[in-house]
């Protein structure tokens, strides 16, 4: 591995390997969809003023206003090894001080229907991402209470349906030996790559984190939903994880 891998904070500079915004360009919450597209999306129909602040390897980041409010909406990529480098560089050379995912997840609990929104309180994982910590036994990643109530609050004021619940964050999509049953039985409610390593940037960081997440498929069944949908049709998500930046 090569030196920028292990970069100290202590010993980097801003821009960083994989953002170049200047000091000052983010806002103090950043909202990171997966995907790029979807954070042009916010950009172009949810902030006013919007600035494109970083677009290395394509994962575009802007910081505009909501209700003249500063945010910032930024795409994470798929998976812990993504989100975990770009969480990282947000929280310690950009001092971003809140990260609320906005992305997508299976339904594990069969309550859970297409569009249905998930608030994750703890998220399980079967990822190697937390040996790095060194931690002499088993971690918990959950979410910050305080954006956790914040979100719950905002989303009955807003009439909007939350399921908060247990989510797990698994480093394969495509699961040959399916744990379904398993989850389920411990009452983990949705599946999806990235909110486990998030919570645990944001807490080796002391910085706050949050998961929403829409259901885009059911893990047990054919329904699901397309590239397009996924990316415009989560306005209700949207609207509450900025309803909730402006709050916090």
């Amino acid at each position: 591995m090569t030196d920028s891998t292990h970069a100290n904070k202590t010993e980097s500079v801003i821009p960083t390997p994989h953002i170049e915004a200047a000091k000052g360009d983010f806002a103090d919450v950043v909202l990171m969809p997966g995907d790029p597209m979807r954070a042009k999306f916010i950009a172009d129909n949810f902030l006013d003023d919007a600035k494109l602040v970083t677009a290395v390897r394509g994962m575009f980041g802007y910081t505009g206003t909501y209700k003249g409010v500063s945010v910032s909406v930024m795409g994470s990529g798929m998976g812990i090894p993504s989100i975990g480098i770009y969480s990282y560089e947000l929280f310690n050379f950009y001092d971003v001080k809140k990260i609320i995912r906005i992305g997508t997840c299976g339904a594990i609990s069969k309550d859970l229907e297409i569009f249905d929104i998930v608030a994750s309180m703890a998220a399980s994982y079967d990822t190697s991402f937390v040996k790095q910590y060194n931690l002499p036994g088993t971690y918990s990643a959950v979410a910050s209470y305080e954006l956790l109530r914040l979100a719950d609050d905002t989303a009955k004021k807003l009439g909007i349906k939350l399921h908060v619940g247990s989510t797990v964050t698994c480093d394969s999509f495509y699961d040959e030996m399916s744990q379904v049953p398993s989850w389920r039985k411990m009452n983990v409610i949705a599946v999806e790559m990235e909110a486990a390593g998030l919570y645990m940037v944001a807490a080796a960081a002391e910085k706050e984190a949050l998961a929403l997440m829409t259901i885009s498929d059911k893990v047990e069944g054919s329904e699901g939903t397309t590239s397009e949908q996924r990316e415009k049709s989560l306005t209700n998500m949207i609207t509450l994880a900025l309803e909730t930046a402006i709050a916090s």
